[in-house]
């Protein structure tokens, strides 16, 4: 077992890791800022000069492009993470993401929907996203029946709606107007481009409130880690705790996916990561899945957005082929280990 020291040493340097990582991802991108002009546009320019003038043109890609660009990164990968984290140490099952449960896809469908049909506002995209959400957690619970205590039928039951409401979306893409379509299929496959510094405030808070309520509970969830018949021996009532972070990890989602669209993976790859280094007690995993994914994510959009010359690339298409090769890898130690 990791010593509490270790562990503290361990997200000191990954805190500045995530430091860096926001400092490193305001120089780079068409205009490459170096360090110095960084910390000018960062703190102001007290002279009138040209200089100055040229500092308020790196001032405006600093403030007003690229820091709420990154913050956004910053609370989707920290997000999604932890959303990936919960669902696994609840289901007990390593290959359980938001993505797989059909959690994604619902909320995809419903902002597609709210986009498509309403308006582009952010309440409207956000609404449209959490009922997507919430009904995909209802529509997986009704699959799995009488046989939710069983985690692999849950799992089973949210890959099904995954896809079921993917061809719903893809359905509506096919019969809206060229225009519209080209916008959707963008933003499904998950951007950070339209990031806005009003935007930012309900992910944040949602996150906060979503980190709260796991850390309450981070002792029921430890006890669910060992197994459902020793949680129900201590008097905890699994099925409902379940279901309750099922919900949280919906809301969480959704509103992350009418933000920035559509990102898999993320939620499967961070918290095994973050496993690895930190080992499996639920409040090191929580924390470091949380800085893990805020760093993943963020160097996902500057690659993004810098791989090709004058393209910007959507974030889900890097998170997808880096995710689907981790995918493999699971798949691949669980069936030795098994063997074994």
């Amino acid at each position: 077992m990791m010593k509490s020291s270790t562990f503290s040493v361990l997200m000191i340097i990954f805190l500045l890791a995530l430091v860096v990582s926001v400092f490193m991802a305001l120089g780079i991108g068409s205009v490459n800022l170096s360090f110095a002009e960084i910390k000018t546009s960062l703190i102001g320019c007290g002279e009138l000069s040209t200089s100055c003038e040229l500092n308020l043109i790196n001032q405006k890609i600093v403030w007003d492009i690229r820091f709420p660009r990154i913050l956004m990164a910053l609370i989707t990968g920290a997000g999604l993470s932890v959303t990936g984290a919960i669902l696994q140490s609840v289901t007990r099952n390593p290959l359980a993401d938001p993505y797989l449960f059909g959690i994604s896809s619902g909320a995809s469908l419903g902002a597609v929907i709210a986009m498509s049909t309403f308006s582009a506002a952010t309440l409207t995209i956000t609404m449209g996203a959490l009922i997507g959400a919430a009904f995909s957690v209802v529509l997986m619970l009704v699959l799995a029946g009488r046989a939710v205590v069983q985690v692999e039928r849950l799992l089973l039951s949210g890959v099904a709606v995954s896809f079921m409401l993917g061809a719903f979306t893809s359905l509506i893409l096919y019969y809206s107007e060229p225009e519209m379509a080209a916008t959707l299929l963008f933003w499904i496959m998950g951007s950070f481009s339209n990031s806005q510094w009003n935007e930012l405030w309900l992910p944040s808070v949602v996150l906060l409130v979503g980190v709260i309520l796991f850390f309450i509970y981070r002792r029921w969830l430890s006890a669910i880690q060992a197994g459902d018949e020793s949680a129900l021996t201590l008097g905890i009532p699994v099925n409902q705790l379940r279901l309750f972070m099922l919900i949280v990890c919906a809301a969480i989602t959704g509103v992350l996916v009418a933000h920035v669209g559509g990102i898999g993976f993320v939620g499967l790859m961070i918290p095994h990561i973050a496993r690895f280094i930190v080992g499996a007690q639920i409040h090191r995993l929580l924390f470091m899945s949380l800085v893990l994914g805020a760093i993943f994510m963020i160097w996902v959009d500057v690659l993004a957005r810098s791989l090709l010359q004058n393209q910007v690339l959507p974030v889900g298409i890097v998170t997808s082929a880096v995710g689907s090769l981790f995918f493999f890898v699971i798949l691949k130690y669980r069936s030795q280990s098994q063997i074994a």
